[in-house]
């Protein structure tokens, strides 16, 4: 048994030592990558970010929940907040940590609810207990993506012709709408060169929005 212990303890010295450095080595990046877009960094946990934007659904799930690496400011003249995000599931030995990159632009208008997000078997089961998503005329982006609103009408503004063909382009992609914000969900902790890539994503969604929307 002793043995075993000399064995990983070694091994677990090597893990925590790769840790810091990966996270001292990402936060450098995302802060050079701030200052080259014009856009302020905050490598500091901020644990009201769920609260300023608790009509976000996948900002309210688990527990322990904050942000960090925090990329703000303007980019094309749309507000715009980027971070890496925690939560929590589970307790005691079944905790488990959940890590992802968020973005959000705050948009001109107050918009209803509406979620565009890569079709799952969840969404399936969803539909199967009564919670439909919307269809549309495209097959195609009717089974590959699950949008739903109680706004018909908005979704369909929003799901126009350019912006279903961008989204075939980007199946990745999940959108929330909501109030003044449009958020976009990728399911994993971006590198850091994978963050304007998703910055120049959001705002191209914005704008394949139609114009008249923003008028009233």
């Amino acid at each position: 048994m002793p043995y075993i212990f000399i064995l990983v303890i070694p091994l677990i010295i090597a893990g925590i030592v790769f840790s810091i450095i990966s996270a001292k080595k990402r936060r450098e990046e995302l802060s050079a990558l701030a200052g080259r877009l014009g856009l302020s960094f905050d490598p500091g946990k901020d644990r009201r970010m769920d609260n300023n934007y608790k009509y976000l659904n996948t900002l309210r799930q688990g527990s322990n929940r904050y942000a960090y690496n925090i990329l703000s400011g303007k980019y094309q003249g749309h507000p715009m907040q980027v971070f890496d995000y925690h939560y929590q599931t589970g307790s005691g030995k079944d905790t488990h940590h959940h890590y992802f990159s968020f973005f959000i632009m705050t948009i001109e208008i107050s918009c209803p609810e509406l979620t565009i997000t890569k079709e799952h078997i969840f969404s399936k089961i969803g539909q199967a207990l009564g919670f439909d998503d919307i269809d549309f005329e495209s097959h195609e982006f009717s089974r590959q993506f699950c949008v739903r609103s109680k706004d018909k009408k908005f979704a369909y503004d929003v799901c126009n012709g350019k912006m279903i063909e961008y989204l075939l382009d980007n199946k990745d992609m999940n959108i929330e709408i909501e109030r003044n914000t449009m958020a976009l969900t990728c399911r994993r902790k971006l590198k850091a060169e994978e963050i304007e890539y998703n910055i120049k994503r959001l705002t191209r969604v914005r704008s394949l929005m139609p114009e008249y929307l923003f008028k009233n």
